[in-house]
């Protein structure tokens, strides 16, 4: 029997027509963006001339023009082609001029593409891969991706400037739960039908119609944020070569036992009507008695929790009464049993006696249980419900009890719940109550403070749930996981995650990948149905599972010799886990050997938010190692969660979730309203949330661009778990950008156009104490941001680069070079040394400042790169392939950098005095030092003295003296003494 395509995979033909249509609509995205720029174009000219005339106008004139609009800056570079370098550099920073053309001409050139040797392999310095965590395409980033992108392109650029093959591998994840979930819900909300309504088959053609809409809006982001990734290889979880390693995994699981289908409780979540997993299930907290609203019921409706409900079975055949409590009452539909312990004498005498249940014909036995009862709380009788509490299921077994589900798969009650029956769960609830009173049963209720299981992705109430599913025994694999860990294959970072890890697998229970859902893996498992035989879902001997229908007959009729039968395929699908806890290797061809698993596999690094730590990471691991045979990458990284200014998590219904787009272009306070419209909140969360955005945001969000926002995210990485993310740090960050803007300009004016470098970047020997200084300190920029983000100490490595930028660079070495270069050495050989060397020394300080902000702030960097010309002899055609900064001996020299400490310290005690007086340029300055030594040094470098000192206009340097009069002093150090006309 030929075997159907899967309904939720792609044929390569449709493939082809989807890559069309994609293409198609960016250019017609393209041209909309042009459109709208010339229309702000046009807008803001008219602002202009509007201004212009009321300035001519004499009564207009003394109003107050009205602000212009901000510049628009309109992209003319043609799309893949180097940006025009010939234009004289812009007098301000501007991060829409700056980060325009440069991503599309990298990868036009091919720069992110794995370098590889011309045999095809990697190179001698090492090889760095990273599998990209792949985002859900249930919408648009957000600036927790953000977070992710800064670090992990930081770590790749990094180590492709280190002269490394690097791959950095993008994708994106079908998300089973979450995207189903969403597009159901705009289905819902736009047509009024549900996926019943359409069928399999055309609901799964719209949630691939969702996935290209958002999953191209996903590139376009990845684009802005400046992701180096390779894109010809961007995958999605559901791509045939990817679906090809879910499959192989499952069926050579299945195969083998370690998958296997048991009718065992899972986590039901009503509203999604499907199960999911420990750790998609958020405990909330309560304190006692609280009334709650349930996703499904009226919004005015509001139920129960947090209290004891007491109440009375009757003793067949006596007058006696034995009372119960429970934290849900509905559940006594589906007792099964009554627990008390061996030892309480208050029961003995209906130790094997029965029950009556009030509702239902059945009688309910009194068991004894000395692991589940604790006499001393309550009663010391306990109700017991197998097929809907986890300590009741494992009651059920030791006692071998009935397993009785009282509940439908949409929370109703079913046949089983008696004069229940069809109700809604939670309106049993209420009713049980009010009938237990009717009929004297109901004993009291009492305060109790509880936990409440909910689902993470709904909010709704979960049901423990007796169901059929399919099951992975992780006790082995989690062994593996753990050990590798244990002996060092594997580091996770920060610590405090270790300790996690071996927490969870420690205690880890079996995994349940069975999802009730249409859009995923569909499980490539087959029913049996053996002609004369009584069918039983239940039992995983009438199951076989197979690449395809062909194979998985085969095994049937491997099993079932001689027998007639018809196979079924299962209809849920599998859990979205499963298949991205395969990523790092069916990203690289796995399960067949591919040239790419023996280049980049396993990968290099894994970085990821501290959160998924078991939802994701410990899965790739346990897998990777069974299937693989190794460990899929030797490093992971947690990242904090990023919270907003007040601590608080992101979310979309307090309206502080951003896109990082937003942070980049920066928006108005209407635009973030707009964008909550956009979304799927009701509106009453809309309402919440744009309260919540007038306060957080009042002013709306300035425009940072890419680099600040990058620059900022890698600092605010201290090793913690959470940032509280505050926008002007960012914005301040933008104003770092501006400094390296006006510094690089000012700089490239003082070099000049007939400026040749050196071909040597090594010193000359001809160094001033200024130009040593300036190296040593270039030099312990260097090696700082190698070890820092070699420990992965991103703070400290963007701590050390805006050092040496901001503070060594800009405010000591450029304001004491200024007069060098704009001296007039035409016939002075010494000045004309002192010129060349001091050009030469900039010029190496700011190649090596820009490579060494690179990996963090790519765009701005490669736009002052390019302006910057090269060294003779040096075809480097992008910063992105420069060589990174290392250690470099001729730039090593404490004594100097030493010496020219003191003399700035000199000079900022002359200036922090002039301030305090109030000089402005016309002061005068004696400097006494009593050592001949420090004299000499002073009065040598006297002229950066007066260049960093900015308000003297006099200075004489000389030994210790009495203190001359009429003068302020204060003390460099206790052998130097700065004194100033008052």
């Amino acid at each position: 029997m030929a075997s159907e395509q899967p309904t939720n995979q792609l044929t390569e033909a449709e493939l082809a027509a989807a890559a069309a249509k994609k293409a198609k609509n960016e250019a017609k995205n393209e041209e909309k963006r042009r459109a709208k720029l010339a229309k702000l174009a046009a807008k803001q000219a008219k602002l202009e001339e509007q201004n212009k005339a009321q300035g001519e106008n004499g009564k207009e004139k003394k109003k107050k023009a009205p602000k212009a609009a901000a510049p628009v800056f309109v992209n003319k570079t043609p799309k893949g082609e180097k940006k025009d370098m010939s234009e004289p550099m812009a007098n301000a920073y501007n991060p829409q001029a700056v980060e325009a053309a440069w991503y599309d001409w990298w990868v036009k050139e091919g720069l992110f593409k794995p370098d590889l040797t011309a045999d095809g392999k990697v190179k001698s310095e090492g090889v760095f891969v990273m599998a990209a965590p792949p985002p859900n395409i249930t919408g648009s980033l957000h600036v927790g991706h953000a977070l992710t992108v800064a670090i992990e392109d930081t770590m790749c650029r990094w180590n492709r400037m280190l002269g490394k093959t690097v791959l950095f591998n993008p994708g994106t994840d079908h998300a089973g739960i979450s995207c189903q979930s969403v597009v159901e819900n705009k289905l819902w909300k736009e047509t009024r039908q549900t996926r019943h309504d359409l069928g399999r088959e055309a609901f799964i053609a719209k949630v691939w119609e969702w996935k290209e809409k958002f999953g191209s809006r996903i590139h376009e982001q990845f684009h802005r944020l400046g992701a180096s990734f390779d894109w010809d290889r961007a995958a999605f979880t559901m791509d045939p070569k990817l679906s090809k390693a879910v499959v192989e995994t499952f069926v050579r699981l299945h195969r083998e036992g370690t998958i296997y289908r048991a009718n065992r409780l899972v986590n039901w979540c009503v509203r999604l009507n499907t199960a999911i997993s420990n750790l998609e299930v958020e405990n909330k907290e309560l304190p006692g008695r609280t009334l709650l609203s349930v996703p499904g019921y009226d919004d005015k409706e509001k139920f129960e929790f947090g209290v004891l409900n007491e109440f009375a079975y009757e003793i067949e055949g006596t007058g006696e009464r034995i009372v119960v409590a429970t934290t849900r009452i509905e559940t006594m539909l589906g007792d099964s049993a009554i627990a008390v312990h061996p030892d309480d004498e208050r029961y003995k005498h209906l130790h094997g006696k029965f029950a009556v249940h009030p509702f239902v014909d059945r009688r309910i036995p009194i068991v004894t249980d000395d692991i589940a009862v604790d006499m001393a709380f309550g009663t010391g009788a306990v109700k017991i419900t197998p097929a809907h509490d986890p300590n009741d299921y494992e009651v059920g077994k030791r006692c071998n009890l009935e397993y009785i589900n009282i509940l439908n798969d949409d929370g109703t009650f079913n046949q089983n719940g008696g004069p229940y029956q069809g109700m809604k769960r939670f309106h049993v609830r209420t009713k049980i109550i009010e009938d237990l009173k009717a009929k004297g049963l109901f004993v009291g209720v009492k305060e109790n403070p509880m936990t409440v299981p909910t689902c993470a992705k709904s909010g709704d109430i979960i049901e423990p749930l007796m169901k059929p599913q399919w099951w992975v025994n992780c006790t082995d694999m989690a062994k593996d996981a753990y050990d590798a860990v244990a002996d060092g294959k594997l580091k996770i970072s920060p610590k405090v995650s270790e300790g996690d890890w071996f927490r969870w697998l420690g205690n880890i229970q079996d995994w349940c990948v069975s999802r009730q859902l249409w859009w995923g893996h569909r499980i490539p498992a087959y029913f049996v149905n053996i002609q004369g035989e009584e069918r039983d879902y239940n039992n995983g001997d009438y199951w076989v599972s197979g690449s395809s229908e062909e194979d998985a007959r085969a095994q049937a009729e491997q099993k079932f010799p001689g027998k007639t039968f018809t196979l079924e395929q299962d209809p849920d699908v599998l859990d979205t886990w499963f298949s991205s806890g395969l990523w790092p290797f069916s990203l690289m061809g796995w399960p067949d050997n591919t040239d790419d698993m023996k280049r980049f596999y396993p990968t290099s690094m894994m970085e990821t938010g501290w959160d998924i730590l078991f939802f994701w990471v410990a899965r790739m691991v346990m897998l990777g190692i069974k299937l693989t045979g190794q460990v899929p990458f030797s490093e992971v990284f947690c990242h904090a969660m990023i919270r907003d200014a007040h601590g608080r998590k992101m979310s979309k219904s307090l309206g502080n979730v951003i896109d990082p787009v937003d942070v980049i272009e920066g928006i108005t306070l209407d635009g973030l309203h707009e964008r909550l419209y956009q979304g799927n909140l009701d509106e009453r969360e809309v309402k919440k949330a744009i309260a919540g955005q007038k306060t957080d945001f009042p002013k709306g969000i300035p425009e940072c661009g890419t680099d600040a926002l990058r620059f900022a995210l890698c600092s605010y990485t201290t090793g913690g778990r959470d940032i509280n993310l505050d926008i002007l740090r960012v914005e301040g960050y933008r104003k770092f950008c501006n400094k390296i803007w006006n510094a690089s300009r000012f700089a490239l004016m003082k070099l000049g156009d007939d400026f040749k470098p050196s071909a040597d970047a090594k010193a000359s020997g001809n160094e001033s104490l200024a130009d040593k200084w300036v190296l040593h300190k270039l030099n312990n920029a260097a090696v700082e941001v190698n070890k820092c983000l070699t420990e992965r100490n991103f703070f400290g490595a963007t701590n050390a680069v805006y050092q040496f930028w901001l503070y060594e660079l800009c405010d000591v070495y450029i304001e004491v070079i200024k007069p060098v270069c704009d001296a007039d050495t035409t016939h002075d050989e010494a000045a004309a040394l002192r010129k060349i060397t001091a050009q030469n020394t900039l010029y190496t300080c700011l190649e090596g400042g820009l490579k060494l902000l690179h990996p963090f702030s790519p765009f701005v960097t490669e736009e002052l790169y390019q302006r910057l010309g090269r060294r003779p002899g040096d075809a480097t055609r992008s910063i992105v392939i420069a060589k990174f900064p290392l250690y470099e001996a001729s730039y090593d020299n404490a004594d100097a950098a030493k010496q020219f400490d003191l003399v700035f310290e000199a000079a900022k005690t002359v200036r922090s005095l002039a301030v305090q007086l109030d000089k402005k340029k016309d002061a005068t300055a004696v400097i006494q030092a009593a050592n001949p030594d420090d004299e000499a040094l002073l009065a040598g470098e006297k002229a950066s003295i007066l260049s960093l000192a900015r308000a003297v206009k006099e200075m004489s340097i000389s030994g210790k003296a009495e203190a001359p009069e009429g003068y302020e002093s204060s003390a460099v150090n206790s052998d130097i003494t700065v004194f100033l006309q008052k």
